[in-house]
């Protein structure tokens, strides 16, 4: 491809998660043909590892790809599940959140409407060239330029150090699971490593499967429900997000702190059907098939012939847990982006390395005048808890639309709420 043939784009998305699709989406109403989405897997999915028996969504339907900004989208999940001819089941079916598969169903549904997903295109490096703009680089060739940058890039399991070194055939992270419990000893000491909700839900699954010797352990001092109460919720407005850009970096990021458990905990129906379904294992075994050890840090882990110890502090000192299989759901972390050196020399970073996010999602960066860079999913400690899940999508595209053609395209509306934050 020489260099007249390779396409320029006003914007180009990197990632065709639910991010980047809500902006695909929202983008038809002012440039429909001036957005593609370079996507590095060969068909719309998300997460599918973890679509685990009976898991379910954290936030609500209505907080779907469009409806916060413009209810009246074609891609907004009532007309979805309308189209599908499902409604009337799923609300008789009475679910408090729906399943997490029929999210992924409606995003796939989203994706075969949105035109300029470039599926299986793996991004190897961003460069940028001053009067040429950014130029996006695939098996050694140049494959497309564009005006400006959008990077959605999701994430991806993390294992800490000193557990790395036990990864294999017997000790794995959650999106392996599925794969591994066909060959795995239902009687073998299973430990599960995390206390959050993908170790609950890991738990769930080993439960559900009749393993009967399970050990979970978690840092915090309890297994801890997510605070889902109207005031928690609070956090999760545009008004909220709107407040932390007024206050300084360092009183944002001890507020946003103190949230943790409005997000990153575990959904209180996932913990009833965890003491639920230990009971009745209970009574069937005589024992508790889970024993759970909260106030664990799990510190390092090492092989003892077909078996692993792992090695934990805890409250009344150190402990050593045998185990045959060990889950490693001890957390995600971000897919780095695949910046040039050259690029990423141009960004500003802060006192802790990270890249500075403005108010509106860009990046602040030495082209940013002509050239602007967007990140989603990045920018907790800027914009609040919400930034790292699915409650805010359409109104963080929004904002990076009006962004992007300075003007405001779409009106993000949260009349003032009753909480006075400063």
């Amino acid at each position: 491809m020489s260099a007249l043939e390779v396409p320029h784009h006003h914007t180009v998305g990197v990632g065709a998660g639910p991010a980047n699709l809500s902006l695909a989406a929202l983008f038809e109403a002012v440039a429909p043909h001036r957005l593609v989405l370079l996507e590095r897997r060969p068909v719309s999915t998300w997460h599918p590892q973890l679509l685990l028996s009976n898991v379910r969504m954290q936030t609500s339907w209505l907080k779907d790809l469009v409806s916060l900004v413009d209810p009246t989208h074609r891609l907004s999940f009532v007309n979805y599940i309308v189209s599908t001819g499902r409604i009337y089941a799923l609300i008789n079916a009475q679910f408090n959140v729906i399943p997490r598969r029929e999210y992924q169903r409606y995003l796939a549904w989203a994706s075969e409407q949105i035109e300029g997903i470039q599926y299986g295109v793996s991004v190897d490096e961003i460069s940028y060239t001053e009067g040429v703009g950014f130029s996006y680089t695939s098996d050694g060739r140049t494959i497309a330029r564009s005006d400006h940058l959008v990077l959605g890039l999701g994430s991806v399991p993390y294992v800490p150090p000193g557990l790395s070194g036990i990864q294999g055939d017997d000790a794995f992270v959650p999106e392996e699971l599925t794969g591994r419990l066909p060959a795995m000893d239902r009687e073998a000491p299973v430990a599960v490593v995390g206390g959050g909700q993908t170790g609950a839900e890991c738990v769930m699954e080993l439960l559900g499967h009749g393993f009967t010797n399970i050990t979970w352990l978690g840092r915090r001092p309890w297994f801890q429900p997510m605070d889902d109460s109207p005031p928690a919720n609070d956090f999760y407005r545009p008004a909220y997000v709107e407040f932390l850009q007024q206050v300084t970096r360092e009183t944002r990021r001890r507020l946003i702190e103190g949230q943790t458990l409005t997000g990153d905990a575990i959904t209180p129906g996932v913990l009833q059907a965890i003491y639920q379904a230990n009971y009745d294992g209970m009574l069937r075994l005589d024992r508790y098939p889970l024993t759970m050890r909260p106030g664990r840090d799990v510190t390092s882990a090492s092989r003892d012939g077909d078996r692993f110890v792992l090695e934990a502090t805890s409250p009344t000192g150190h402990e050593q847990i045998p185990a045959r299989y060990v889950v490693l759901a001890t957390g995600r972390t971000f897919t780095q982006p695949p910046l040039a050196p050259t690029l990423t020399e141009l960004i500003d970073h802060d006192d802790a390395g990270e890249m500075i996010v403005d108010s509106d999602y860009s990046l602040r960066w030495k082209g940013a005048d002509r050239n602007k860079i967007f990140v989603q999913n990045r920018a907790r400690f800027t914009h609040g808890v919400a930034d790292a899940n699915l409650t805010l999508l359409p109104v963080r595209a929004a904002t990076i639309i009006n962004s992007l053609f300075e003007r405001e395209v779409y009106t993000v509306r949260d009349a003032e709420p009753s909480v006075v934050w400063g």
